[in-house]
């Protein structure tokens, strides 16, 4: 039951990702975002992929924290792209 009970939290958690992810690519401005926040979210889905690696290896919920944690490095990844990059001109109808 623990598993189960795991796997929702990170599929409730994970559900944010790809719309996060998609908004950044789409607006290509990350005002709001928080680099700090990303870091932090990456640390804790390592954290918990590294425990289920080393004490759990045969526990499914591991490609979830994987699955987590690759979004989140995308996001974060857009972010500082798009953070360097120049604001893009608005043109007036």
């Amino acid at each position: 039951m623990q598993m189960w009970l795991e796997a929702v939290m990170l599929v409730c958690f994970g559900a944010s990702w790809p719309l996060a992810i998609y908004r950044t690519w789409k607006v290509k401005n990350p005002l709001g975002k928080s680099i700090r926040f990303l870091v932090l979210i990456e640390i804790g889905y390592l954290a918990g992929l590294l425990n289920k690696l080393l004490y759990l290896p045969e526990d499914p919920v591991r490609f979830l924290y994987l699955l987590n944690l690759v979004m989140v490095g995308i996001d974060l990844g857009l972010t500082l792209y798009y953070r360097r990059r120049p604001p893009r001109e608005t043109t007036a109808g």
